[in-house]
């Protein structure tokens, strides 16, 4: 991990997975990819965390799964976002807003 990338914080697994499948379906490394170009590189998610993540958020039924063809015809288990998955996504993100709202207060106070 280099110096600019940062472990992933408890429960922002969820939000940025949730996220990233809001622009369309997507495989495990298309997931992986998308987490790393929307956090312009600062986090990077890897197989240990993703795919036990997406397992759970599937049993959850936040995501759907199926199998498909990748870009280089393998075959590759696509994810895409639910309904609930989607108020899921609402539900996390107003979470991450009170938390960094209430990080943001305690780095400011004196």
């Amino acid at each position: 991990m280099s110096p600019e990338q940062t472990s992933l914080l408890q429960g922002t697994l969820d939000l940025l997975i949730l996220k990233s499948l809001v622009s369309g379906e997507m495989h495990g490394l298309g997931i992986s990819r998308r987490v790393q170009q929307i956090t312009g590189g600062t986090f990077v998610v890897k197989p240990g965390s993703l795919f036990p993540a997406l397992h759970r958020m599937d049993e959850e039924g936040w995501i759907s799964s199926f199998w498909g063809d990748s870009e280089n015809n393998r075959r590759a288990k696509y994810y895409r976002l639910t309904k609930a998955g989607t108020k899921q996504l609402e539900v996390e993100t107003r979470r991450w807003s009170r938390i960094s709202w209430a990080i943001a207060q305690a780095l400011e106070a004196s």
